[in-house]
């Protein structure tokens, strides 16, 4: 039995006493931090669903991002708002404290406890995401429950898609080393079963925009050459991330690209997939 069955079966009761959203095309309207959580809804709400993702370029960086006042009446405006959390997407938070309306909030983080400090970078563990979308559905079942069938149906085939994608990458990295710019693609580096070998220092650095001590840089560079991969973050290029891939192109160590919001054309399971081929 899939994880969502269980969920499933509960809709049966929801469906005789939730309320269906006030919209006037009735459709569910979504607003997601970024556009990795907005396919998600897309893939679990089809049609049912209107969404709006607040970052949905590979152009934007969401360490800098800043919302709009069109952002802010999309919020407003919003049934369901959906966002990583775990300090990530901080703005969210500032949108809804100023909103009008009364969203269903899902925050990725609380959904699989994240712990404090730890990775938040949710959305390349897929073991997690399961948990999300399952959390998806039973949102989007309480909200129109004439229609939960097609909620759980859809969501039920994207976690059955995820699991197969976690059983192709598990452990085909075993007994095998991996340098990184910044923490983004690490749950998936884990799952294929890499051992990260750099320095922390150099990592929260980079992801936070501050310059890494020469020493710690030192040392980033000279590890590389045990590495099998390099996974470079290309959303957020720096000078000292170039060094690190100019070494690891020098030493012929594969430089493997992420981002962490979708590429254009792509959904969430192309998107992880292609990532998981490129392992």
């Amino acid at each position: 039995m899939h994880r969502l069955a269980v969920i499933a079966i509960a809709a049966l009761a929801l469906a005789g006493c939730a309320t269906t959203p006030a919209v006037d095309d009735g459709r569910v309207h979504v607003v997601a931090s970024t556009n990795v959580y907005g396919s998600l809804v897309e893939a679990v709400g089809g049609d049912l669903v209107d969404v709006t993702s607040l970052i949905d370029s590979p152009a934007q960086d969401p360490h800098s991002f800043e919302a709009s006042a069109q952002n802010q009446l999309a919020v407003s405006k919003a049934d369901l708002v959906i966002e990583n959390g775990g300090g990530y997407d901080d703005f969210v938070g500032t949108l809804l404290d100023a909103a009008s309306g009364d969203a269903v909030v899902i925050n990725a983080a609380d959904v699989v406890a994240l712990a404090d400090g730890a990775n938040e970078h949710l959305w390349y563990n897929l073991p997690a995401m399961s948990l999300v979308i399952g959390e998806i559905a039973r949102n989007l079942s309480e909200l129109d429950p004439d229609n939960y069938e097609s909620y759980y149906a859809n969501a039920d085939a994207l976690d059955g898609s995820l699991q197969a994608l976690e059983d192709s990458v598990a452990g085909v990295g075993a007994g095998r080393q991996a340098a990184i710019t910044e923490p983004v693609p690490l749950y998936l580096l884990e799952l294929a079963g890499f051992e990260n070998i750099t320095p922390d220092e150099f990592s929260e650095a980079i992801e936070e925009g501050t310059d890494v001590p020469p020493a710690v840089l030192r040392d980033t560079l000279d590890s590389i050459t045990g590495a099998a991969l390099l996974a470079y973050n290309s959303q957020t290029a720096s000078p000292e991330t170039e060094q690190l891939r100019a070494a690891a192109e020098d030493a012929s160590v594969p430089v493997v690209e992420f981002t962490e919001t979708l590429p254009a054309g792509e959904d969430y399971l192309s998107w992880m997939t292609a990532n998981v081929a490129a392992l």
